[in-house]
């Protein structure tokens, strides 16, 4: 008898493999990532500091611009070689853009406050990472995935009328909340339609990078960060109507023993790729030796019981954290970068873009290991390029500034694709009844990394090129990581946990599978 795994498989390929229902997932998949995109990296133009200066108490009015130099970055106290004394009266800053820090005065004594508020916002992905794979493995994938849309228009519009960076401060942890609900749903929602041959383009669609190029367009010409958030909420609304459009994931109403509902799904997608209705009798069958998991509840802990799992949960932590520390990291630390805030915004996301969907011939030409460990280590050369150029003099390096924003893109793209590779490596690594939870998981460790990336380029500020050293050496050891865990090109999905004694018989299995698929291509 099949498993269920293999089962659910040939049954995609009857509904059509690839065909017009797996195309409206994938167009879904890309629409509504806009709203994530500009909810995560709002921040990268609402925290930016627009040029200010300093009034004193006493009768001397002195007038220094606050972020051209590290010298000029101390006028909320008089220079040394001024006659003025005491302390700043008033701040005025530049009316060319309007940010949360002209909004509340975000300077000198408040400049760790929009650090802060980024770090809160990615405490509520990371909230939301650990929450949300219990919920769509419990629930279902679609309502996790939906209600995610909701909160993070909801949070939105109400952060366009916060009265005070403590209430914006707690609309971002809500909106975080959102977004982690949203990456940690999304990927496990829209492969489990799709064939093995095609699941690596789900990941691989550059539509995060589009979208965040789009928002520095969109940032030029709005310049007003309570505007900004009023659009990102109104562009979520034609979003949520793709719950009319995108059924429930039917391997895991199979994996929760829903034959019914099931054949439903099934049928729809058979329809909708102009095919005939397989017979789902077949999965009933597949689960008659699993009815013993049939009331089974599984959580976080599951991914670490067997011993196989454990080994791969514990590779995959390190991965993703540094993933995300990095990734993030090089996102938030545009402001100190030289040169324009829109333009290095845009090209800091529009390099993502061939990085990111190179990754779907590269997984499947060379597989998912090589492919990480190659990319995470060229994100790793190139922070460590990066962090050296800039603790050199600028004045002995011609175009220094240039310089290192030239290698701060590299090393994004390459980290990009590189955790673009470990997403589609991870999600088929574990089966379905866990994929969420794990995947949850691993979004929710990525943000640990996050969290901690803008306080690193707060540092920064004093210490040169204290962020890409540490992005450069975590990702080097990364990459020694990704090349101990198992291939997972060709696989079918697991939709079970198979317990120990069994794990070399299911690597048979699919050694067998990968090699009659070989042979048949």
């Amino acid at each position: 008898m099949e498993s269920l795994n293999v089962v659910l498989e040939d049954i995609i390929t009857e509904c059509g493999g690839f065909g017009r229902f797996q195309y409206i997932v994938i167009a879904v998949a890309f629409l509504v990532k806009v709203t994530c995109a500009w909810s995560i990296l709002m921040m990268q133009f609402a925290g930016s500091t627009p040029e200010w200066w300093c009034t004193w108490t006493t009768n001397t009015s002195l007038d220094y611009f606050g972020n051209t130099s590290l010298e000029d970055m101390k006028v909320c106290k008089p220079l040394a070689n001024q006659s003025a004394t005491g302390q700043c009266s008033d701040f005025r800053f530049s009316s060319e853009i309007k940010t949360i820090v002209n909004e509340w005065a975000l300077i000198c004594d408040k400049d760790w406050v929009t650090s802060t508020i980024t770090t809160i916002q990615m405490g509520g992905l990371l909230v939301a990472g650990l929450l949300s794979g219990h919920l769509a493995d419990t629930f279902g994938r679609k309502l996790t995935f939906f209600l995610s849309l909701v909160v993070m228009m909801i949070g939105n519009f109400i952060a366009a009328f916060s009265v005070s960076w403590q209430m914006f401060a707690v609309l971002r942890f809500v909106i975080g909340f959102g977004a982690g609900q949203f990456l940690a749903t999304l990927y496990i929602y829209m492969i489990e339609f799709i064939p093995k041959k095609h699941r690596s383009l789900i990941a691989a669609l550059p539509t995060f990078p589009i979208f965040a190029a789009v928002l520095a367009l969109v940032s030029y010409l709005i310049k007003d960060w309570r505007h900004l958030h009023f659009v990102t909420a109104a562009l979520t609304l034609p979003s949520l109507l793709g719950i009319f459009v995108i059924p429930e994931s039917f391997r895991w109403l199979a994996s929760r023993f829903k034959i019914k509902q099931a054949g439903k799904v099934i049928n729809k997608i058979a329809w909708m790729n102009g095919c005939p209705p397989p017979d789902v009798s077949k999965i009933q069958q597949a689960l008659q030796n699993k009815n013993k998991l049939k009331d089974r509840k599984y959580s976080v802990i599951d991914i670490f019981r067997e011993k196989y799992l454990l080994k791969r949960t514990v590779l995959l932590w390190f991965c993703w954290i540094s993933c995300g520390f990095s990734y993030y990291g090089l996102a938030f630390g545009v402001g100190q970068l030289s040169g324009s805030l829109y333009i290095n915004m845009f090209l800091l996301s529009a390099v993502e873009i061939p990085g990111t969907f190179s990754t779907w011939c590269l997984t499947n030409q060379f597989g998912r290991r090589w492919t990480c460990l190659v990319l995470l280590l060229l994100s790793s050369l190139g922070g460590l390029a990066t962090g050296t150029v800039q603790t050199l003099d600028p004045e002995s390096v011609p175009n220094h500034g240039l310089i290192v924003t030239a290698l701060a893109i590299t090393a994004k793209l390459a980290i990009s694709a590189a955790w673009t590779s470990i997403i589609t490596m991870t999600t088929e690594l574990y089966p379905t009844v866990i994929r969420n939870i794990s995947y949850g998981f691993f979004s929710a460790v990525s943000r640990v990394g996050a969290m901690v990336a803008p306080q690193v380029i707060f540092l920064s500020k004093t210490i040169p090129g204290l962020l890409y050293f540490v992005i450069g050496s975590t990702l080097l050891v990364s990459s020694v990581f990704a090349f101990l865990l198992p291939e997972t090109k060709g696989r079918p999905l697991e939709d079970h946990v198979v317990v120990e004694e069994s794990v070399e018989q299911m690597q048979l299995i699919a050694n067998s599978q990968r090699e009659n698929d070989e042979i048949n291509t």
